[in-house]
């Protein structure tokens, strides 16, 4: 079902509330990456450009809820936008009655978790949200699987809602991974459970052609094919479930290659002295931080030949110079090939960070949760409310 985007409803005159993601990193202070206000820029212009008086609403880190905590204050971020939109943005503390924008054209709202109610969807805070604005616009991402005040309860009380720009650009860049990929598509997943990722592992392996796992799920995967896999973090108890989803994949003529090699050592950390095992030869007291070389070039030459890459997680302990030649080679093998790719994940963000790849990945998502809601097949409840108010039909006083 369609639902209503930003760019076809008009604007002009009208108080624009958009949630958007700038819960960023801060230190003394300061943002120490703008990488989500950079991304929230154009769906900001394109509200100014079309007349709206623009009121800009996100939450930041865990405040205590229903309190100020100046910790938590969105100042920095106010900062941020004033330079890079080369006007002056306010920050406004009190805006939950009204906000009196004066002559300005675009205000911050201070941070909504210092609202009482905020996580838990409260009724009445949502309407309070939906009374202040003409047009709610849902733009924040990396927030939209959360069923919160500001991201879900306000859709339905909004005189008019809609999606972003933002928002809507994430969901087309996964459709185009999870919908119609041109094929072979190979994803490249890691982390260290299983357990956390299984619903992603299981909605994948029913559309990709090869599966590259890394981290503590690839310990799983060895210990499932009968490997010893010494101290190294797995998941005993979800060995029935490797065994499912490598059967699965067989099934469908899929792949999921394991590790030939690893490094392994018998600590993490820095001044560790590290060995390259074949998977056959791993001790019971070593533990396993990346993989070898020869399973480098084999998930090298797998994603050369794929037309649609997906990559969430590293392959190994990559903040460990000594175990991050896995993860290193993977990137610029995503980085390299002409397929269309898209990043997404914590861990990840910071792989394309340090590695300096950020411009040869087509789509990187900001949003951790969201992401692998959507690619777990799962609907987006904040999509799911957008288009409960289309299929109504009504208007909402």
């Amino acid at each position: 079902m369609a639902i209503p985007m930003m760019s076809g409803i008009d604007l002009k005159g009208k108080r624009v509330l958009i949630r958007e993601d700038f819960n960023v990193p801060l230190k003394n202070g300061e943002v120490t990456s703008d990488l989500r206000i950079r991304a929230a820029l154009p769906t900001i212009k394109q509200a100014l450009k079309a007349g709206g008086k623009v009121m800009l609403m996100s939450h930041l880190g865990r405040p205590s809820e229903g309190h100020h905590d100046e910790t938590f204050s969105l100042a920095p971020v106010a900062k941020v936008l004033s330079k890079l939109l080369k006007m002056d943005v306010p920050l406004v503390q009190h805006w939950i009655d009204g906000v009196n924008m004066g002559d300005a054209q675009v205000v911050l709202l201070e941070n909504v978790r210092f609202h009482h109610g905020e996580t838990d969807n409260n009724v009445e805070l949502s309407k309070k949200m939906a009374h202040i604005c003409d047009v709610y616009v849902m733009d924040a991402f990396a927030t939209s699987h959360r069923m919160e005040a500001s991201t879900y309860g306000v859709i339905k009380y909004a005189k008019q809602a809609c999606a972003g720009p933002l928002l809507m650009s994430e969901l087309e860049a996964l459709a185009k991974i999870m919908e119609k990929p041109a094929h072979p598509v190979v994803a490249v997943v890691g982390g260290s459970k299983v357990s956390t990722k299984l619903a992603l592992l299981d909605s994948l392996v029913k559309k990709v052609d090869a599966l590259i796992i890394g981290g503590g799920i690839a310990n799983t995967f060895l210990a499932a094919e009968g490997y010893t896999v010494g101290k190294s973090l797995h998941e005993p108890d979800l060995i029935d479930e490797a065994e499912r989803l490598t059967v699965e994949a067989k099934n469908r003529g899929a792949e999921i290659p394991i590790p030939i090699d690893v490094v392994v050592a018998d600590r993490f950390a820095e001044d560790v002295e590290s060995s390259v095992r074949l998977v056959s030869q791993i001790d019971d007291n070593e533990k396993i931080f990346d993989v070898g070389p020869d399973t480098i070039k084999n998930f090298v030459s797998i994603i050369k030949k794929a037309k649609t890459i997906l990559w969430n997680g590293p392959i190994g302990a990559f903040e460990v110079e000594e175990f991050s030649k896995g993860t290193q080679a993977i990137a610029k093998a995503i980085a390299d090939s002409k397929a269309f790719k898209v990043a997404g994940g914590g861990d990840t963000l910071a792989a394309i960070e340090k590695y300096q790849i950020s411009s040869k990945i087509d789509y990187i998502s900001t949003g951790g949760g969201a992401f692998l809601t959507v690619l777990e097949g799962k609907k987006l409840p904040v999509i799911a409310a957008l288009e409960e108010r289309v299929a109504k039909n009504e208007k909402v006083a």
